[in-house]
């Protein structure tokens, strides 16, 4: 987000809250914080136990631009702690913060447009009256104050702001299209999968069409993997909190289960990530110069605490099951490791369409060596090599100097869906980190011991939120290889049932994936059913089919059919599957 958006931004968050409390019924109403974010606004608000839904939006949307026109600039002003909470005495949130803010003896700032003021940092429009326009309030939703489950829950009001009445419009339009392609709707729609209180908040589960889609996904994973020298390994859903000892999550991650005491034994705790498992494997064994690179890959579920305001179908779960891999590779091989990596990673988005991405290559900051671990040089040559390969390729990217792990430099993929939403995806780490706290090592060619570098990799980084953002990308219509149900055969009537399951017997043994419409309706019916499911091509089998003369195929979304003998079409379906069109 540029500065100036960010600053409109927030201009409309204090216009919003200045909105709020020149309406009569909410003149009660304290306010707590109101920041810019990615595509608008929110204000958090404690409204005294009135609710606001939706429908009071209109009402404080008008009000805003009512005001909006005597806001002719933001005048900063300087106050003590002791006047700042004098100002705000009735607002025990605001004084909260500026407790915080203020705990050394800081000035405080308050900003004033019109007859309102805020405790605010700064960042504005200059001239909010003619900037502030093309604005619209868009939801309304819960928020627990300072995000923390303990805390009294308050109302945030979204909304957004752009600086022209088209980017407006496009934005608008861009979260109806968004609307209809809702990966919740449509998994409800296409019976993929669904979200099951008993079970729990982000967990789903996947009936027999979404399972099959997602096994084709990481099939197709699996298989691009193993053709480059990736070996699979399987590791176990729980361990001992020792693992997480050596790693440093069990003090420094805070998203994992609490343990499972057992009596007379160790605690254990659900696995929130695989790192630690696949460096005791290794560690198993000593390993020879000779063996590296060593690439091993699991595609396993873990399990992570998220908030529950915060899980979103399958974009946010708290069981996530990643296609995780690591390389233990020596220093001269970094290169080459992750020049295969990106190949994986550029052939996964050509079938995807994914034609509109960037990548961020995340180096250390020069300037503060000592927060980072590690050989120096390592770092350096670690760099250059990720630049270069990237660069070699000429994708669009960014440097993020700063933005590297403590243990490494990385890179991370960020996609644009069809329409215009961004999304990170892949993501390849250089990793100095972990093969020092858990002593891995192998014998050079010298007989010396060294400590290998881990380069951890994941192209879909979750199957369940990479199936999220295929279903709204493709708005459900998937591609012949990727859909659960490839062919949709229809028998005209009870006689053709027999011969029509015949002809999907057939099919099936050649990997195509069918169903069957035998359900007692005319065949109209069935084809305008056959819509909603988004099926590639559906047959009907009748007298002339069974017989053998040439069939005519409905295909999705075209008007005109296909008039074409089974063997020709056979040929074409099994082509599409091939070469995944």
């Amino acid at each position: 987000m540029s500065e100036q958006l960010d600053n409109l931004r927030h201009s409309c968050a204090h216009l919003l809250a200045a909105a709020v409390l020149s309406i009569e019924k909410y003149r009660n109403a304290r306010l707590t914080i109101g920041p810019p974010i990615e595509n608008g606004f929110y204000y958090d608000i404690d409204f005294e136990g009135l609710v606001i839904n939706e429908s009071d939006l209109k009402e404080i949307e008008e009000r805003m631009r009512l005001i909006v026109g005597e806001w002719k600039s933001f005048e900063r002003s300087e106050v003590s702690v002791a006047d700042a909470l004098k100002k705000f005495k009735g607002n025990d949130y605001k004084r909260e913060l500026i407790n915080e803010f203020g705990k050394d003896g800081q000035t405080l700032t308050l900003y004033t447009a019109g007859t309102f003021t805020d405790l605010c940092r700064g960042g504005h429009c200059e001239n909010p009256s003619k900037e502030l326009k093309h604005f619209k309030l868009m939801s309304v939703a819960g928020a627990y104050w300072r995000g923390d489950e303990k805390n009294k829950m308050l109302t945030r009001i979204y909304g957004t702001c752009f600086p022209t009445k088209d980017e407006l419009q496009t934005y608008l339009t861009q979260l109806e299209e968004a609307k209809k392609r809702d990966h919740r709707k449509l998994g409800k729609e296409l019976g993929l999968f669904t979200i099951i209180d008993e079970i729990g908040s982000g967990l789903p589960l996947f009936y027999p069409k979404g399972a099959v889609l997602r096994r084709t996904l990481e099939n197709f994973i699996a298989e691009l993997q193993e053709k480059r020298g990736y070996e699979p390994i399987w590791i176990p859903h729980i361990t001992k909190g020792k693992l997480y000892e050596i790693s440093g999550h069990l003090d420094k991650y805070d998203a994992m289960y609490p343990p499972m005491e057992l009596k007379d034994e160790a605690s254990y705790y659900l696995k929130p990530m695989n790192c630690p498992h696949f460096m005791m494997l290794y560690k198993t064994n000593l390993h020879s110069y000779r063996e590296l690179p060593m690439r091993w890959t699991c595609t396993t579920t873990n399990y992570r605490y998220e908030k529950s305001g915060e899980l979103s179908g399958l974009t946010r779960v708290r069981s996530l099951t990643q296609d995780d891999c690591h390389v233990f590779a020596r220093p001269d091989q970094i290169e080459n490791e992750i020049n295969i990596m990106l190949d994986m990673i550029g052939e996964v988005y050509k079938v995807f369409q994914f034609n509109n991405f960037w990548v961020r290559i995340s180096t250390h900051d020069p300037k503060n060596k000592e927060k980072y671990i590690g050989d120096p040089a390592v770092w350096e040559q670690s760099e250059k090599s990720l630049s270069k390969l990237i660069e070699a390729r000429g994708w669009k990217n960014e440097v993020g100097v700063g933005e590297a792990a403590f243990y490494g430099p990385k890179l991370d993929f960020m996609v644009k869906d069809v329409i215009g939403r961004e999304w990170q995806l892949s993501t390849i780490q250089l990793d100095m980190n972990l093969p020092q706290r858990f002593d891995l090592e192998y014998v050079s060619v010298d007989g010396s011991r060294q400590r290998p570098v881990v380069i951890h990799r994941a192209i879909l980084g979750s199957t369940e939120r990479f199936l999220g953002i295929v279903i709204e990308h493709f708005g459900g219509v998937f591609p012949v290889w990727l859909s659960p149900v490839q062919v949709l055969f229809m028998p005209v009537s009870e006689k053709h049932v027999e011969v029509t399951k015949e002809i999907m017997k057939k099919f099936e043994n050649l990997g195509i994936r069918v169903g069957i419409d035998d359900a007692d309706e005319s065949v109209g019916k069935k084809i305008r059913n056959s819509v909603g499911q988004k099926i590639p091509y559906v047959v009907v089998v009748g007298d002339k089919e069974a017989a053998g003369e040439n069939w005519m195929i409905r295909v999705r979304g075209e008007k005109d059919q296909l008039v074409m003998s089974k063997q020709e079409f056979t040929n074409k379906v099994l082509k599409e599957i091939k070469e995944r069109l």
